[in-house]
């Protein structure tokens, strides 16, 4: 059938579009506004300005709505290992504002990192981070590009100086790309200890560091093997510098620990192309000062972040993931209580029978990925490949392992976990012998 439209011009009143309901002012005179209320409409939005007034022009197609919410329409449980899953609520705002952000009339997307407006937005990001992970005046904020990749590197250059070393625990894959990157640099470095030797199945318990050892590095979360540090380990008052970049701000954290943490944004901050860096400021006094302008840290930190034109769209995101942690989750240790909430529905369902298999150990298994295997490969392929059609998505292991991999992250809810044991139990039903 085709459809007909209807085009009105109307002033654009903010926030005022709520899930199924939509209100509308069509201009009659300069100072004369009527209210029509739409219900469940199709539209699309043309931009023009007349005068002083901000118009638009809304085209209404006669196709209805299905459902509540449009946006909500349609989405699957997202199990995906990044990018992953963003809160609803953080999408919907980012919908909402993303062609007049803050009355701006310009996207987030076009607005000068030197404006007052991206001023708030990242200022709005670090007071954040600082409040739900209780951070002290020692503490910089960071949001650098390169992703957690470029921090394998930084980190060496900045603090292994001629003579210096330090110590790495090998827990898998992005452990071992660390240690790589310190390797290439021809930096002093001793692998004090690995799980290798079970295939990266568990976190090491017993682990003796070097006396002298400028930072200890580990790697928090394992997405790929589905192993996680539940207690980080006494370092004598060595410097942890961690990789957190699938298990920040999903719990609390004693910071004293820690001298430096790196995190990528696209597992449980925000989208792709965003690192966020913690350095405690003493660390800085360790830097190496004859690297790059670009590859110090004290350049991006004595310049809140905006030496260069930072990743905008990714630090807004950032924040307003922040903003629903802290103001919608109620803090940490909420974050962390809902976590523990789902894996542990995961976990025990699998553990009750014998076709599910998780790969990691008990006491060492990830909050964040949970890892497993099907009898056979056959029946992993048909796992995934029916999940997918019943709106499971990303439950495909990684590349280099295979198996299967579900990935709930901050974001994801208890009801996507209550969908995941449901197949699990009736494709069990259906193919187990």
């Amino acid at each position: 059938m085709r459809k007909t439209s209807i085009v009105i011009p109307i002033v654009i009143i903010r926030n005022y579009c709520k899930y199924d309901q939509y209100y509308f002012y069509l201009l009659i005179k300069p100072v004369i506004l009527v209210r029509f209320s739409f219900l469940k409409f199709d539209c699309r939005m043309v931009w023009s300005m007349t005068g002083l007034q901000q118009m638009s022009t809304m085209v209404f197609n006669n196709s209805i709505f299905k459902g509540k919410n449009k946006m909500a329409e349609h989405r699957i449980h997202n199990f995906n290992a990044g990018p992953a899953a963003l809160p609803l609520q953080v999408l919907e705002e980012i919908q909402a504002n993303f062609l007049n952000f803050d009355h701006s009339g310009m996207s987030i997307t076009e607005i000068s990192h030197r404006s007052s407006y991206f001023d708030k937005v990242i200022n709005d990001a670090v007071e954040r981070a600082k409040r739900l992970l209780k951070l002290d005046d020692r503490y910089h904020v960071l949001f650098l590009q390169g992703g957690a990749s470029q921090q394998f590197a930084m980190v060496p250059m900045n603090f292994l100086k001629e003579g210096d070393s330090a110590d790495y625990v090998n827990t898998g894959t992005w452990a071992g790309k660390a240690i790589k990157e310190a390797q290439i640099l021809k930096k002093n470095h001793k692998v004090v200890a690995s799980s290798e030797d079970k295939d990266f199945s568990y976190i090491p318990k017993e682990i003796k560091f070097s006396e002298h050892a400028k930072y200890v590095h580990l790697t928090s979360n394992n997405t790929i093997k589905g192993t996680q540090y539940y207690k980080f380990p006494d370092t004598k008052g060595i410097p942890i510098v961690c990789d957190m970049s699938s298990d920040i701000f999903s719990r609390p954290l004693d910071m004293d620990k820690f001298g430096l943490i790196y995190a990528g944004a696209q597992k449980n901050l925000g989208p792709s192309g965003t690192c966020m860096v913690i350095i405690r400021h003493d660390m800085l006094d360790m830097e190496n000062k004859d690297l790059p302008t670009m590859f110090r840290y004290s350049t991006h930190a004595s310049k809140n972040s905006m030496y260069n034109t930072p990743p905008c769209f990714g630090i807004y995101t950032i924040d307003l993931v922040l903003k629903w942690i802290e103001e919608k989750i109620g803090g940490l240790e909420k974050m962390e209580a809902h976590n523990i909430q789902k894996a542990d529905a995961l976990y025990y369902y699998m553990d009750s029978g014998s076709f599910y298999r998780p790969t990691a150990e008990k006491y060492s298994r990830s909050l964040m990925n949970v890892t497993f295997r099907l009898p056979s490969e056959d029946l992993e392929k048909k796992f995934i490949a029916q999940a997918t059609e019943k709106g499971l998505g990303g439950l495909k292991g990684h590349r280099s392992v295979g198996g299967c991999r579900a990935s709930i992250y901050n974001a994801t809810g208890m009801e996507s976990i209550n969908a995941l044991v449901q197949f699990m139990e009736s494709f069990e039903k259906e193919n187990k012998k």
